[in-house]
């Protein structure tokens, strides 16, 4: 059986994209970073549905992105709240975070190289972010690339790293309708930027109102305990 490795945060778009690696016949191989991250109750929720959906393996790795900052998710910046489709859909929001996608792609390609996996799954989306450079296709081509340029594995002909974001193109209701078809429980999951600190959603970043608004337009009831 091929092996992947999944970066899953915890959320509901990796947790799809987990539970899209599993249904596709990989050993899955999860990959979760504590950057330091005001959201970090996430990672106890990556725990559980990495337990849930039988990993052979989740590692939880450190790296602190607070010592550069830059980001409402890593520094002292207020996270935006209640802001309309428009303003969402406009420019690069102050909840991006410098480099992050080059970072746990970095980290995940590294382990894959330790476990023998070619396989990296992230759950990057362009509808609902359009605004993150690092969730763009070109990107994710170009990291595929760099992948096989800068690994032994690459070098020697062993294998070829490919990148999969099978998420990349769907709404968020179409990609929850795929969780749920594919038995995830989203009310294991935390999207929320600004959570409290029992890990209740706040219900008004940009992350909730898109989560809302996809199980909204998908016609699931919504299990998120919010504030």
């Amino acid at each position: 059986m091929a092996r992947a490795v999944v970066l899953l945060s915890g959320g509901l778009d990796s947790t799809t994209t987990l539970a899209v690696a599993k249904d596709q016949g990989y050993e899955l191989y999860a990959l979760s970073v504590d950057y330091g991250q005001r959201h970090k109750v996430e990672l106890a929720r990556a725990a559980t549905v990495a337990r849930q959906f039988g990993v052979a393996n989740h590692r939880t790795v450190t790296l602190d992105l607070r010592a550069i900052g830059g980001s409402a998710l890593t520094a002292d910046v207020a996270v935006p709240k209640d802001r309309t489709d428009a303003a969402m859909g406009h420019g690069v929001p102050i909840t991006y975070v410098p480099a992050r996608n080059t970072i746990l792609l970095g980290v995940a390609l590294g382990y894959a190289e330790t476990v023998g996996a070619f396989d990296l799954f992230i759950g990057a989306n362009v509808l609902d972010y359009s605004g993150y450079p690092d969730c763009r296709p070109e990107f994710l081509t170009a990291f595929e690339s760099l992948a096989n340029l800068a690994t032994k594995a690459g070098v020697e002909g062993t294998g070829r790293f490919r990148v999969h974001a099978p998420l990349l193109k769907l709404t968020k209701a179409e990609i929850i309708r795929e969780g749920t078809r594919l038995g995830v429980d989203f009310g294991q999951t935390l999207s929320c930027y600004d959570p409290d600190a029992a890990g209740k959603a706040c219900g008004h970043c940009d992350s909730c109102l898109l989560r809302k608004k996809g199980f909204a337009e998908a016609g699931v009831p919504d299990p998120t305990a919010y504030q």
